[in-house]
């Protein structure tokens, strides 16, 4: 079953792991250090996470690496774009009645 990106940041544990390899590329083990769970629980997240195409894994001896694939978080920076543009929209009318209220003042 493929997932999609939208799965892989919906539990706060994944995106933790996510924020975790931004850094560098991790092993599961240590992984799972960072976590108040098994690291049974982190490996099925980072399985889930692999499935959704956020990050790879290479194998290396008994050890797996984990990668973050940034560029599958794309999705997400495309999907938000519009509430993005319009927030900016909003604080700039904010700004704008600040400045009005500032202008008055004086």
């Amino acid at each position: 079953m493929r997932r999609d990106v939208f799965q892989a940041i919906a539990d706060p544990t994944r995106r933790d792991i996510l924020l975790t390899l931004t850094k560098e590329t991790k092993n599961v083990s240590t992984l799972a250090e960072q976590f108040d769970m098994t690291r049974q629980a982190v490996s099925l997240h980072v399985k889930y996470l692999q499935e959704c195409g956020v990050i790879t894994i290479k194998k290396e001896g008994r050890e797996r690496y984990c990668k973050l694939e940034a560029d599958q978080l794309e999705q997400v920076v495309e999907w938000l774009e519009p509430f993005r543009t319009l927030w900016e929209a909003r604080l700039d009318r904010l700004g704008n009645i600040i400045n009005k209220l500032q202008n008055k003042n004086k």
